[in-house]
């Protein structure tokens, strides 16, 4: 007969949980669970955003002419094509010169060309969203901090200058092509609602340089605005997150000049570069324009991305029937030149997309 075995005391039970070897066990347990929840997290945050990516991408793709865009392509050769290419790329190449150079200011190590690719994800985000081509910023503030360490604060100041010394060309660009719109008499100077309509869109683009000149002199317009109108709700933490992005900016300013002007040339170098391809695209597709035309078009195409639309759908087709039309150029033509547009942006915005993916995943 069998004799039934003692119950382990509570003194021995602990002593076992406490052993090395459980204590092992146990951090391990908890470990794969850890790993278990962060993987399924993980996966779940992919899922969302590529299903996000995936709706952009079909709503752009669903309004857009594909067949329409494919016999524009066939009408040019493959080394047109190959120059547009070439132009495009450049263009990128300066877009994110200007960004590195404001980063690597005070980061040396920052890498360059893993950057046009962020750069080119920011455009598929903000090409394929509502908004006048804003929205893929935070892409930039995120990859800065995840592959570098920076702060959200200091990634944040870095993409605030990128955009000032964008919008800076944009302005530079838009008092010639302005310029540009009355020589070729497209807006006429007889009535004074037409220059008036013009004059907030000129204030608000006029605005970078203004604040540029602000900060080196160190006065920080935004953040004095910002305690003016919300110093009655406290001191708020995404405040403050502004207020030290704005400074930090203008740190770079008032410490780098040399590397404020060169990222300044950057940009006036890749707005330049957008005009040329322009210029390009309407003499391939047989249109002659003068100078102060082909100015004058390619403003009137840029004012229409600023739509509210994804890629100014719409908007652009308008402005260029409207202005080429003034040029005794024909609608057909007209459609051409922006279906051009639309296949060099839809490509560019669907690489993007997949860089963005590529981008978040990490």
């Amino acid at each position: 007969m069998s004799m039934p075995l003692p119950e382990p005391s509570p003194e021995v039970g602990e002593s076992l949980l406490a052993s090395p070897s459980s204590l092992a066990v146990r951090e391990a347990a908890e470990g794969i669970r850890v790993r278990g929840g962060t993987k399924v997290l993980r996966t779940l945050r992919l899922c969302a955003v590529y299903f996000i990516l995936a709706v952009l991408l079909y709503f752009a793709l669903r309004n857009a002419p594909l067949p329409e865009i494919w016999s524009a392509l066939n009408q040019l050769k493959v080394w047109q094509i190959a120059i547009l290419v070439f132009i495009n790329i450049s263009i990128y190449m300066l877009v994110t010169l200007r960004w590195w150079i404001i980063i690597r200011a005070e980061r040396k190590t920052i890498a360059y060309l893993p950057l046009v690719l962020v750069r080119v994800a920011v455009f598929g985000v903000s090409y394929f969203t509502l908004g006048p081509q804003v929205g893929g910023e935070p892409l930039q503030v995120l990859y800065l901090q995840r592959k570098y360490g920076m702060t959200y604060t200091r990634a944040t100041s870095t993409v605030i200058m990128d955009k000032l010394l964008e919008f800076l060309a944009n302005f530079f660009l838009l008092v010639f092509g302005l310029m540009a719109v009355l020589q070729a008499g497209i807006i006429s100077t007889n009535g004074g609602r037409p220059l008036v309509s013009l004059i907030p869109l000129a204030a608000l683009l006029a605005w970078p340089p203004i604040h540029i000149i602000l900060m080196i002199r160190g006065v920080y317009p935004v953040g004095a605005a910002l305690r003016a109108v919300f110093s009655r709700f406290g001191n708020p933490k995404w405040m403050r997150f502004i207020i030290a992005s704005e400074r930090m900016a203008g740190m770079f300013c008032q410490r780098y000049p040399r590397a404020l002007w060169m990222a300044v040339g950057a940009s006036l170098a890749a707005g330049a570069g957008m005009v040329a391809e322009y210029a390009l695209i309407t003499s391939f597709l047989g249109i002659n324009l003068h100078g102060w035309q082909t100015l004058a078009a390619w403003t009137t195409s840029w004012l229409a991305f600023l739509v509210p639309l994804p890629g100014g759908l719409g908007a652009l087709e308008a402005s260029q029937v409207f202005t080429l039309g003034a040029f005794e150029i024909s609608a057909a033509l007209a459609i051409g030149v922006t279906l051009l547009i639309r296949a060099r942006d839809l490509l560019i915005g669907g690489l993007g997309l997949a860089f963005a993916s590529r981008a978040l995943e990490k």
